[in-house]
């Protein structure tokens, strides 16, 4: 590769250095923040003079969050929920998207379906008809409550229905000469060939599961039940009325602010999703760039 020595590309060459620069900060920024907020003293966050270092760091909001055995709890619901749902929408996804990557004349109602999943994708029917169906299933205060309500999103469908429309034909043509049926074609083909949409739709369902705190809301009676997401949400600095506390334990509340304990949650939430997409990163663009256009 020849590289141009004149004096504009030099130029262009320092302002692109200067924009990924720039570009690198405001994303690093965010989490740097969150984090000097989390470990500052009450006063500097409540007064909001926390910029780039944190101020009287500690460990306060971090302590008064392990405290709490609900927190573990609620951590293993999320556990459970982010494993099992991603596994159960990843089958789900595959098998839909291979049957409507297929032609009419494979699938006579492969355009009924499609426009099915449109519409979803499209429309919703509503916070009240979806409460209600997940009573009448008896999926409240469940786990597996938490894993069906999302197990369809329909835009990581056509992610994947593209992706697999892409994929060479004449493989499966040679499959079904050696006489494999539509179940071995799919999981010993088409799944092996297809990695990077595929980790790129784990990486977006995974996401969706751990962050998710609105459903866990809905369809969980009591904090026992919550997800991680749910739970922390709920976390505030309260000073039990009618209580009487320690000298210690009045101390620990009063050094606590609302401020630092929800950058604290938020900080240990972003923790098992920035560990899990280094693994995945290689696959994401490509997966991304295969899937989302058809020939």
């Amino acid at each position: 590769m020849i590289k141009s020595s004149s004096i504009g590309s030099k130029v262009f060459n320092g302002f692109n250095y200067a924009l990924m620069a720039l570009l690198t900060f405001s994303c690093l920024y965010p989490l740097w923040y969150t984090f000097c907020t989390s470990i500052s003293d009450k006063a500097a966050t409540s007064a909001g003079l926390v910029t780039f270092w944190p101020i009287g760091p500690n460990l306060r909001s971090y302590q008064e969050i392990m405290r709490d055995s609900a927190f573990f709890n609620s951590l293993w619901i999320s556990a459970q929920r982010t494993v099992l749902g991603t596994a159960f929408t990843l089958v789900v996804i595959i098998m839909l998207g291979y049957a409507l990557s297929r032609k009419k004349a494979s699938f006579a109602s492969r355009n009924a379906f499609m426009w099915i999943v449109i519409f979803c994708m499209v429309f919703n029917g509503g916070t009240i008809p979806w409460w209600m169906m997940m009573k009448a299933y008896g999926l409240m205060d469940s786990v597996w409550g938490l894993v069906l309500c999302g197990s369809l999103p329909t835009f990581n469908v056509i992610l994947v229905m593209n992706f697999f429309r892409n994929l060479p034909a004449d493989v499966e043509e040679a499959a079904v000469v050696d006489g494999a049926g539509p179940w071995r074609i799919l999981w010993g083909i088409v799944v092996p060939c297809s990695l990077p949409v595929l980790a790129t739709v784990t990486l977006f369902v995974s996401v969706g599961y751990w962050n998710e705190f609105f459903q866990g809301l809905v369809l969980s009676s009591t904090q026992a039940h919550y997800p991680l997401q749910t739970y922390i949400k709920q976390l505030v600095v309260n000073i039990p009325q009618g209580q009487s506390l320690s000298r210690e334990e009045m101390i620990r509340i009063t050094q606590l602010s609302n401020r630092g304990l929800n950058a604290a949650k938020v900080f240990i939430t972003m923790i098992p999703m920035l560990l899990i997409y280094p693994f995945l990163q290689r696959y994401f663009i490509s997966g991304i760039m295969l899937g989302a256009v058809k020939e």
